[in-house]
């Protein structure tokens, strides 16, 4: 696929966040998969694991044995998986957009575009009781296997989204910074959206006084969120797939020309993604709960994370594995 032309914007980073004192994975498994980009994951009451791969199949992982089965296939990339409560799962792929996955594996799209365009990048979403359903598209210009070009180019695009039961699609917030992970919060107040290229959280009030107001949740992460979720202990649970890049960050203020010959080099010789394991939960007045922070030498760069009971399940946009460690 032809490489999009990049148009750099000139954005000073914020100041590094303070550093913490995170603690190490306690109780880290790490379960091999049959594909590879196990980008989000998601549990069943049967305790399987569901999570997307990159050849467009969605399979549900039994933990104790290893077995698998092929839920489905979106012949697309799949990557926020959700539980719908009418039954089924609710399937952000980048490809196709918003799908509906029943349980037969009868696949259907709900939305694939906003105003006569198609969606680019349909990466996260988080679905209320009701079945309202709040999603990302991360840029409209930059697709899935182009998405180191978003955070070089720095010129946000990225849009949330509300698709309401009846269909209706509405804009929420536009101009975010690669827009990635969603997650509402347990008494549906507000909805929290990762800027992946901002380094931050934001938080969008869905009741109360401020119902309408955006603002930061997190103002400074120490890198590049991904995917988010709400645990079961009502915190927001977040992946930090990488930690800031210190080449980026130096780039980003300077010429604009700089970064469209870094953009045109190989794609190893531009920035990357370290293979750490990062995961913040913060309760929802922000206050960070948990700090985790390890390495492992068959998983990393986790971007899916789900709190059940008494464990984190993960999983990564560049491993063929899953992991899951206990809650500190």
């Amino acid at each position: 696929m032809t490489k999009p032309s990049l148009d750099p914007a000139r954005w000073t980073p914020p100041a590094p966040a303070p550093s913490g004192q995170p603690t190490a994975p306690r109780g880290l498994r790490v379960y091999d998969t049959s594909g590879y980009g196990t980008e989000d994951v998601l549990l069943r009451s049967d305790g399987q694991v569901i999570t997307g791969v990159e050849d467009g199949r969605l399979l549900a992982i039994d933990p104790e044995t290893g077995a698998e089965t092929v839920m489905a296939t979106t012949h697309g990339r799949p990557l926020g998986i959700e539980h719908h409560p009418d039954g089924g799962y609710v399937v952000c792929d980048s490809t196709h957009g918003l799908l509906r996955l029943d349980a037969d594996g009868t696949l259907t799209v709900l939305a694939d575009g906003f105003d006569g365009a198609p969606f680019r990048f349909c990466n996260n979403a988080a679905v209320a009781a009701d079945g309202t359903i709040y999603f990302t598209d991360s840029s409209t210009k930059f697709g899935f296997e182009h998405w180191r070009g978003d955070l070089i180019e720095h010129r946000p695009t990225g849009r949330l989204f509300r698709r309401d039961p009846d269909g209706t699609l509405t804009l929420l917030l536009d101009h975010l910074a690669f827009a990635n992970g969603v997650a509402l919060a347990a008494d549906e107040s507000f909805v929290i959206v990762a800027e992946t290229a901002g380094y931050a959280l934001q938080r969008l009030w869905l009741t109360g006084d401020k119902a309408g107001t955006a603002e930061p949740f997190v103002a400074v992460l120490p890198g590049f969120p991904d995917n988010i979720s709400t645990g079961e202990d009502g915190n927001i649970w977040v992946t930090i797939a990488s930690p800031r890049d210190e080449i980026l960050d130096k780039l980003l203020p300077k010429a604009p020309w700089i970064r469209k010959i870094v953009w045109s080099l190989p794609e190893r010789f531009q920035p990357q993604a370290k293979k750490l394991i990062n995961i913040h939960a913060y309760a929802p007045d922000g206050t960070l709960v948990h700090d985790i922070a390890g390495e492992h030498d068959r998983f990393g760069k986790a971007t899916g994370v789900r709190q059940v009971g008494g464990k984190v399940w993960l999983g990564s946009f560049e491993q063929s594995t899953i992991a899951v460690l206990d809650v500190p």
